[in-house]
């Protein structure tokens, strides 16, 4: 339930802070007076586009913050968890938007930084539009199929039948790219093998590549190696005759004072070290010619090598990588047409499935048709269509569609004897008001959303159709919140909240300001007697009184 709305630099409205109570509340003005100001700062916190031209002249910036409250909020949290959003504590959420002249907006959930998109998918949750364009949906058979389905309450199932109708597409689609695009000739399959080969031959691994490399900078480099290591060899076995003479002597003093025993062992190994020293860089010496392959072989692979990372890219890694697509692309060529017959035996099972489901979804329509058929046309005859017919005729399709197997035309006949017909061919504007507004009466039973917004559902009718309309806007405040503008006194005296809007213009600007006046017997009267015809006329004044004792 929607609690506290502030409104700050709105449009024409300079600041506003209205406390909203639960069940039906009227919103009344004269035309043009800024009563849309309400409903576009309710749409804003619903996540609807925003444009700076909705920034007032106040100041530079629209700030926008309303407090809902919730009985059980499971729903709502879930929501908030998901995007990971602070929780609704005791059941308040919180939620703020600020719109800027010459900066961004921003966007508050519950005290936390949020997205549009978060505002968005809560505004699912706790908010429902009726607005003057809303009886057109009628006219299409997706918004008519939609309000079969929340009747039924096929939802859940629903949802699952297009999550598999969805996979399933994919793979058709996927058998279709298979079969138009991927199919390879010949000569490319040759071309790809080749390239196949050719990084096979010089590239199999890292490891592969680091002994090319190092094989190949050794035969570059031999005879600097060799020299090298020469005269490393010959400095090491002169060093070690010196060291020999040098142990012998080491040796006797040994003898001689028995504390430098230590000493002549680290010069024993000190000569051990040079022998191994030597025998190492003689092996690298003697190991400058030894190589798997020849130098014109070392020479060819290492142009190879560098061709390949030319064309694939630098490094193992890439040139892997696309060593391995060429490899999938010639490999799924040996064996498309089984691929494709194994994917199709895929898609025809989901496709069986699918229909196993459409079925049930069909059924379940076809139930929920006849009983939502009956409830609306029983609620038309209370909105002056005393021999009106409704019904809805529900299409079997071959062709799965993501809705499932059936088309939903809502036909309508207003007076007796006509035929009925596509609610788009006959209905006027009026009638097709009053169409919805029974169908979402009967649909209030079953949809869960706190808040209903209607703006103006009650244009084009007046008198006793009117005052119809009041009460089933009434009677839907008892599961729900209900917020309606009105220019009927006979829908606004039926209301528990009563705010209006009034315009103020002086010579220099214009200002809107609101509040509620349900406390106040005398100004609702007035108030009454205005959208009657004249605030000041004995007889409007009466017919006021009249509609507020009568409600």
């Amino acid at each position: 339930m929607l609690q506290l709305l502030r409104i700050k630099n709105l449009a024409l409205l300079d600041e506003a802070s209205l406390e909203f109570g639960p069940g039906f509340t009227a919103v009344t003005g004269e035309t043009g007076a800024g009563k849309s100001v309400l409903l576009g700062a309710l749409s804003l916190l619903a996540g609807a586009r925003s444009d700076k031209t909705l920034v007032g002249k106040h100041s530079d910036t629209t700030d926008i913050e309303a407090s809902l409250y919730f009985e059980s909020p499971d729903r709502l949290n879930s929501a908030l968890e998901a995007q990971g959003l602070p929780l609704c504590e005791e059941g308040v959420l919180i939620l703020r938007r600020t719109l800027g002249r010459t900066k961004p907006g921003r966007v508050f959930i519950n005290g936390a930084l949020a997205t549009i998109t978060a505002l968005h998918t809560l505004g699912e949750s706790w908010i429902d539009f009726h607005g003057p364009g809303e009886p057109q949906k009628l006219f299409h058979e997706r918004h008519q199929l939609s309000m079969l389905d929340l009747f039924s309450g096929a939802g859940d199932l629903l949802e699952g039948y297009q999550s598999g109708f969805r996979d399933w597409q994919t793979k058709l689609r996927e058998i279709e790219r298979l079969r138009s695009s991927d199919r390879l000739s010949e000569d490319e399959i040759g071309f790809y093998q080749g390239q196949i080969d050719k990084i096979d031959a010089v590239a199999t691994s890292q490891e592969a590549v680091e002994s090319l490399e190092r094989q190949y900078s050794r035969s570059e480099r031999s005879q600097e190696l060799m020299a090298l290591s020469q005269k490393l060899v010959q400095g090491l076995s002169s060093q070690h005759g010196q060291f020999a003479g040098l142990l012998r002597s080491a040796r006797d003093l040994a003898e001689i004072d028995e504390a430098v025993e230590p000493l002549v062992e680290r010069l024993e190994g000190l000569i051990i070290d040079t022998e191994d020293l030597s025998g190492e860089f003689s092996s690298i010496e003697r190991g400058t010619d030894a190589s798997e392959y020849s130098q014109q072989e070392l020479d060819f692979k290492m142009q190879q090598w560098m061709e390949i990372q030319r064309q694939y890219g630098a490094g193992i890694e890439a040139v892997l990588l696309k060593r391995n697509m060429l490899f999938d692309k010639v490999a799924l060529q040996s064996d498309l047409e089984g691929t494709l017959q194994s994917m199709q035996k895929e898609a025809d099972a989901d496709e069986a499935s699918l229909r196993e489901v459409a079925d049930g979804l069909a059924k379940q329509r076809r139930i929920a048709a006849k009983v939502l058929s009956k409830k609306v046309e029983s609620l038309l005859g209370d909105l002056g269509f005393k021999k009106a017919r409704f019904s809805i005729n529900l299409i079997a399709e071959d062709k799965l569609r993501e809705t499932g197997n059936l088309r939903c035309e809502f036909l309508f006949a207003p007076n007796v004897g006509e035929p009925l017909l596509a609610l788009a061919k006959i209905a006027s504007s009026g009638e097709t008001a009053r169409v919805m507004l029974a169908l979402k009466t009967v649909l209030a039973e079953v949809d869960k959303t706190p808040l209903l917004v209607f703006d103006e559902v009650d244009a084009n009718v007046g008198g006793e159709i009117g005052a119809q309309v009041g009460r089933r806007l009434k009677g839907l405040s008892g599961d729900h919140q209900v917020l309606c503008v009105t220019h009927l006194p006979q829908v606004a005296a039926q209301s528990e909240s009563h705010f209006v809007v009034t315009k103020h213009q002086s010579d220099s600007k214009t200002t809107v300001s609101m509040g509620p006046i349900q406390g106040n017997f005398k100004n609702r009267i007035t108030e009454l007697a205005r959208m009657l015809g004249d605030r000041n006329a004995p007889s409007a004044l009466k017919h006021a009184k009249e509609l507020l004792k009568l409600n």
